[in-house]
């Protein structure tokens, strides 16, 4: 019985062992993708950061394409769900473009400062793989979607001009938002700073024009 009850404890432990180890390349490949970018990643470099021996990454991936779509759908998953939160978190009165505001600015944090891997996501989906890319489709078209009906909400609020091809302000949107971690840093200002500029541009970018302002 007790002989047992050894071998269950020690299939968890090896279980538990193996899904940390998994992590940390994961964790690991987040972090050299989100500094160097999808041709500069070398999966001995993602090893050297885990920890690891590279033989011992095919372990638990069976190439480096497989272990970059892992980090490219877990990153995507959870920008997504990092923006959502903070606008499920605002109360119902929220107003349409401080809903977009607030979405900004969440999707800048993570990208920035909470998560290689979102930032990894932003910074490489350009550079990836038709299949890989494939495989992330479904997830942008849930992030597509949310943006679209932030912008709709506020278009039939009177916060957003008529004069606007509002598909095309998000994605210059998105775009602008994705692209910041490829030319900011601390050195460039704070993230706040940062942040309320780019609620200023979408405010005046999208809001009405004052009158006496039209050309």
């Amino acid at each position: 019985m007790n002989s047992t009850r050894t071998a269950v404890a020690d299939k968890t432990n090896s279980r538990g062992k193996s899904e940390a180890t998994r992590e940390r390349i994961l964790f690991a490949a987040a972090n050299v993708l989100s500094r160097k970018g999808y041709s500069a990643t070398r999966l001995s470099e993602i090893a050297e950061a885990a920890d690891l021996r590279a033989p011992a990454v095919y372990y638990y991936f069976a190439s480096r394409h497989d272990l970059i779509s892992e980090v490219m759908m877990v990153g995507q998953t959870r920008l997504r769900e990092h923006v959502m939160s903070i606008l499920d978190a605002l109360p119902t009165e929220t107003e349409p473009m401080d809903r977009i505001c607030a979405a900004a600015a969440a999707h800048l944090e993570v990208e920035l400062e909470l998560s290689d891997f979102a930032t990894a996501v932003t910074r490489n989906t350009g550079q990836l793989p038709d299949d890989i890319r494939a495989r992330l489709r479904h997830d942008s078209q849930l992030y597509s979607r949310l943006w679209r009906e932030m912008v709709e909400s506020a278009y039939d609020a009177g916060q957003v001009r008529a004069d606007l091809d509002r598909r095309a302000a998000i994605k210059l949107i998105m775009g602008a938002l994705n692209w910041t971690p490829e030319w900011w840093d601390h050195s460039q200002g704070s993230i706040a700073e940062l942040i309320a500029t780019t609620q200023s541009l979408i405010r005046h970018g999208l809001g009405p024009v004052p009158k006496g302002q039209l050309p």
